[in-house]
């Protein structure tokens, strides 16, 4: 570990070490929150039975497939809205009223239409997926080099040759920090969708501890969806290192 992760580190091991502490000094009891090495127990414990492993199977598998299917809406629909001006405009007004509507906001409807369960799970990813990627995508279309446009022209490409040979391509840095982005919303969403209504995942096993007046356990759940979120970003941010190069996350920074 380099010496500025140490810095980064020292700051929450400063804090579990004050709030071990402070939680043995007082020797109060909470129902809502528990030392730091209660809460490591009852993670370890939690892995020892099982159980947060199939939570965190359940929740992953809704968070990904909703991420893949609202990717998906979102790509095609952002580099249609980049690549023709009229389309866009005519769309303007649908995604700009659709766009702020929080994704929990459907939740009544996908409950009628879906029940509970994964697909509609899914269904509530994918709404929130959509636009991150949409908008961003729109973007990375539009600011492609107009030369290479001129290009594809004069080599009088197909359009679908030119979304597949110039626009993708060019634009596929944007579009990958894009789905970095939609990633932590689908892990978000997904969490707080079965929070508030669906018995599955890591979300309806933090209600379950709450419940049963666990506040190590609830803790636990909340620490490890943390560490799921911090890995997952980590790996895409590997990921788009290896594809695009340093230069990528450097003009992120920007």
């Amino acid at each position: 570990m380099s010496g500025e992760r140490w810095k980064a580190a020292a700051l929450p091991v400063a804090l579990l070490v004050a709030l071990e502490i402070g939680a043995r000094a007082s020797g109060i009891q909470s129902d809502a929150l528990a030392p730091p090495s209660a809460v490591a127990v009852a993670l370890a414990e939690a892995f020892a039975d099982g159980s947060i492993i199939g939570a965190t199977r359940d929740t992953l598998a809704s968070a990904f497939a909703g991420l893949l299917l609202g990717g998906a809406v979102g790509l095609a629909l952002g580099i249609a809205l980049g690549i023709f001006q009229p389309f866009d405009r005519l769309m303007e007004v649908t995604i700009e009223a659709l766009r702020p509507i929080p994704s929990i906001a459907l939740l009544p409807i996908a409950l009628i239409a879906l029940g509970f369960g994964y697909r509609m799970e899914i269904v509530i990813v994918a709404f929130a997926c959509v636009w991150p990627i949409l908008i961003l995508s729109r973007a990375a279309v539009r600011s492609i080099e107009p030369r290479l446009i001129e290009v594809s022209r004069a080599l009088k490409l197909s359009p679908g040759d030119r979304v597949r040979k110039i626009i993708v391509p060019a634009a596929l840095p944007r579009i990958f920090l894009a789905f970095r982005l939609a990633a932590g919303i689908a892990l978000i969403v997904a969490v707080t969708v079965e929070i508030a209504i669906n018995p599955i995942g890591l979300g309806a096993s933090i209600m379950t501890a709450q419940q049963a007046l666990r506040p190590d356990l609830m803790l636990a759940y909340l620490v490890w969806i943390g560490l799921i979120g911090y890995a997952l970003n980590a790996g895409l941010v590997v990921a788009q290192k290896h594809l695009f190069g340093p230069a990528a996350l450097a003009g992120e920074a920007r």
